[in-house]
C-alpha cells in the first residue's frame, strides 16, 4: 500500500507561492513595494525579500575565466530545453 506525504507542507491548500521581480536601488525601495503587495490570507502573511545578483555586480571577482564557465553553462543549459 502506497502512502502520499504532502511535505513539507500538512495539505496541499497550505501552499500558496508567487513571486515579483523588482528593479529597487535600495532595500528600503523594495520594502515601500512589499507593503503595497495583497495580502493572500485572511491573518498575517509572511513575504520574504531576496536580492537577484547580476554578473556585473561581482566586479573584478568574476574574472574571464568565470565568465567563459558561466557561457558554457548557460549553453547546456539552452540546448536542453
Amino acid at each position: 500500500m502506497a502512502m502520499r506525504t504532502d511535505k513539507p507542507f500538512a495539505t496541499t491548500k497550505d501552499l500558496i507561492a508567487g513571486f515579483w521581480n523588482w528593479t529597487c536601488k535600495s532595500k528600503a525601495e523594495a520594502i515601500e513595494w512589499v507593503k503595497r503587495c495583497p495580502n493572500p490570507h485572511e491573518g498575517e502573511s509572511e513575504i520574504e525579500i531576496r536580492q537577484v545578483f547580476e554578473a556585473e555586480d561581482f566586479g573584478a571577482e568574476f574574472t574571464l575565466e568565470f565568465r567563459e564557465q558561466e557561457e558554457r553553462v548557460r549553453g547546456r543549459l539552452a540546448q536542453k530545453k
